[in-house]
């Protein structure tokens, strides 16, 4: 016999994305669409004109080690890029993480793409847990010292740069259309 289902309720009473959750806060800043791809179209326009294309190495969400004495600690940045390395691990290779005591060379530039779970963190507004990794803000701008650092809140869509001065980071007025 042929069973019909029940009709569904309306779709008011279902939740809606917006409703669910799409981040497990013990794994905070789960790729949605928008962190997919957006890292592309950053991928596919960043050009440093001083540099071969061969000799700058732009990723996503691949660990960034950066501290040889705690050699398992990492941050994973939304997207990043490093210039004056070839694009390929010892010239032959796709890279399974970026290790800055290998390569000798720092990203020139982070991008966070903000999301409700990371966003403090992002922004340097998390203290250090003592006996924990430093926050991403403090070794972005204390340890590596990346001279650019990019956040983008696409829910207020709001971009802000930050600029390594001296040895603190400053936030840049975005009243000119490039950076």
């Amino acid at each position: 016999m042929y069973q019909i289902d029940p009709p569904l309720p309306p779709k008011e009473v279902l939740p809606t994305m917006y409703d669910l959750k799409s981040e497990d806060p013990e794994e905070p800043g789960l790729p949605d669409e928008f962190h997919i791809y957006q890292p592309q179209f950053l991928r596919e326009t960043f050009r440093p004109p001083t540099y071969s294309p061969d000799e700058v190495f732009v990723t996503s969400d691949l660990n960034l080690y950066y501290d040889s004495r705690h050699p398992l600690w990492y941050k994973r940045p939304d997207w990043y890029a490093v210039v004056g390395v070839s694009k390929l691990y010892e010239g032959k290779d796709l890279r399974l993480s970026y290790v800055v005591w290998q390569e000798g060379v720092n990203p020139f530039v982070v991008v966070e793409l903000l999301s409700p779970g990371t966003e403090k963190e992002d922004l340097g507004q998390n203290l250090r847990v003592v006996d924990q990794p430093p926050t991403k803000w403090q070794v972005y701008e204390q340890i590596l010292r990346v001279p650019y650092y990019i956040v983008f809140d696409r829910y207020t869509d709001t971009l802000r740069a930050f600029i390594l001065q001296t040895d603190r980071y400053t936030e840049v007025n975005l009243a000119e259309p490039r950076l």
